[in-house]
């Protein structure tokens, strides 16, 4: 596990300050690109203290955040993760933001799944959210007070084809979150998770390629057909999902607890 601490992760903008995020530590997995990135901007630009997690640290660098190289697909990792990012922003986390994950790029129909593949998708997109939830919740009810903060996909409850690991690990992230939410609510912790539907990402770029490559189309066509599911003929920004993140972690939120919020534009799938 490899760390940095950056002079920008304390850097605060009263102008644009946000109750309940203003001057609080996040820590914010999968935040070296996409959403993630996008969230981490974000809840720096309304005077929190942020540090992101990723796997490699190369790609951590150049955010100008505190940040923490770690497998967050392992309990040692995460441990590690919550440890030092504890460290860098110089006491227990406030606001924890489980965005990390990996794709269904890879994935095959069913009877054709490979079972590393599937407990890789299990270890990564639902049971590394576990190990870092149960690793801050102590902390955060001993100070009465947490907001957590899950990235699932509207694949949780409309499942794609052939993304069972993918599918499966996402129901099951809202599953973990509904859980948190109801142990956490005495002690003024609340978890919600945010739905995306279809993001411009190199995570979704991935799996367009892998589609255009299956289908023998190309991956433009693959996204004129996944804009065409909107109402407003486009797919989602990262910048749209991380303002949905940005409120739930924020104090005028704190009536809402154990809901899956869609961010889908419309989309009914």
């Amino acid at each position: 596990c490899q760390s940095r601490k950056s002079p920008q992760a304390t850097v605060t903008s009263p102008t644009a300050s946000m109750p309940g995020v203003e001057g609080r530590r996040v820590l914010l997995s999968g935040g070296n690109r996409g959403i993630g990135m996008a969230a981490a901007k974000l809840f720096r630009e309304r005077g929190a203290k942020v540090c992101i997690v990723a796997r490699t640290e190369a790609t951590l660098k150049t955010s100008g955040l505190a940040y923490v190289a770690a497998d967050l697909s392992t309990r040692k990792g995460c441990s590690t993760a919550i440890k030092v990012a504890t460290e860098q922003l110089g006491g227990p986390i406030d606001i924890l933001v489980c965005n990390h994950g990996i794709g269904s790029a890879h994935e095959k129909p069913l009877h054709l799944t490979d079972i590393d593949e599937w407990k890789t998708s299990m270890d990564t997109n639902l049971i590394g959210p576990f190990y870092l939830t149960r690793e801050v919740m102590p902390s955060m009810v001993e100070q009465r007070y947490g907001r957590i903060v899950y990235t699932a996909s509207t694949a949780a409850t409309e499942a794609e084809p052939q993304a069972c690991g993918y599918n499966t690990s996402k129901a099951g992230l809202c599953g973990l979150m509904r859980s948190v939410a109801q142990d956490g609510g005495e002690y003024n912790v609340t978890s919600n998770a945010v739905l995306p539907g279809w993001v411009k990402t190199e995570m979704a770029d991935r799996s367009a390629k892998a589609e255009a490559e299956a289908r023998g189309r190309t991956p433009e066509q693959i996204w004129k057909e996944r804009a065409a599911l909107y109402p407003a003929k486009r797919v989602l920004t990262p910048e749209e999902v991380a303002h949905t993140i940005l409120f739930l972690a924020s104090e005028e939120s704190s009536g809402i607890s154990g809901e899956s919020i869609r961010v889908s534009g419309g989309c009914p799938w």
